[in-house]
């Protein structure tokens, strides 16, 4: 089960580039079911995702690199092209910060993810977090994907 709270980012008050981060690339071979293929840096990754906003089931597994690109020529969606930037918050915490490029250069999100749904409702975000688009669609990869950045943020 992944649960987990999404937030547009306006400012970001540090230097992102003490942090660690990893290059990621992904797109989708379904929308419904959702269906998606991830290269992280040189791991490559497929996962299921189920119905939901916040809380939903999620299932991933490794493939390999030939896999990877075998799946991509499958492909529904445009790829989506991120650094993802992993910020200790505390209480075994982590925001995750993407920064979008190309089609969705000036986008930044935060994400944090929880083990349970009591910890999710508890959680108060920093300021800098920005706008909480969890429930909001139109924020969603597989969404930004196909259509690109929604028109009134």
């Amino acid at each position: 089960m992944e649960i987990e709270k999404k937030y547009l980012t306006a400012n970001i008050p540090f230097d992102l580039d003490k942090f660690s981060k990893t290059e990621i690339e992904q797109c989708y071979i379904s929308t419904d079911p959702v269906i998606r293929i991830r290269k992280s840096d040189e791991n490559y990754f497929l996962t299921f995702k189920g119905a939901g906003e916040i809380s939903r089931e999620e299932f991933e597994t490794l493939i390999t690199k030939n896999q990877y690109k075998n799946l991509l020529k499958k492909a529904e969606t445009k790829i989506i092209s991120k650094t993802r930037y992993f910020i200790p918050l505390g209480n075994g915490l982590t925001a995750e910060t993407d920064i979008y490029h190309g089609e969705l250069n000036g986008l930044i999100t935060t994400e944090v993810e929880f083990k349970n749904q009591i910890d999710c409702d508890l959680f108060s975000a920093p300021p800098w977090f920005g706008k909480d688009v969890s429930s909001d669609n139109r924020y969603k990869n597989s969404f930004l994907s196909r259509f690109g950045l929604p028109s009134n943020k």
